[in-house]
């Protein structure tokens, strides 16, 4: 009696074959939409951390020297609007 049956080794070669085409396959699209995703997101204007927290710093610094500045304005503006008026000139705004 036969222990092996040939038609069935013969497909069980064949659906080995195809399993490690299909994984080969699988890989070879893996690293096909990688490489495209990589180049989507080279091509935008992105910046990285160190970046971001450095412009972050120079606007916060901004934001406290305008402030620093609207203080000194309204102060200066109280003092002249206390000012005694000696002539009709323009005032300053």
């Amino acid at each position: 009696m036969q222990t092996e049956n040939r038609v069935l080794a013969d497909l069980a070669r064949v659906a080995t074959s195809a399993m490690g085409t299909f994984a080969g396959v699988g890989r070879e699209i893996e690293t096909a939409a990688r490489g495209r995703l990589r180049e989507a997101v080279g091509g935008l204007d992105m910046i990285d951390r160190d970046e971001f927290e450095a412009v972050k710093a120079m606007a916060a610094t901004a934001r406290a020297e305008v402030e620093t500045l609207r203080t000194e304005l309204a102060a200066l503006r109280a003092e002249l609007a206390a000012a005694p008026k000696k002539s009709k000139a323009a005032p300053i705004v």
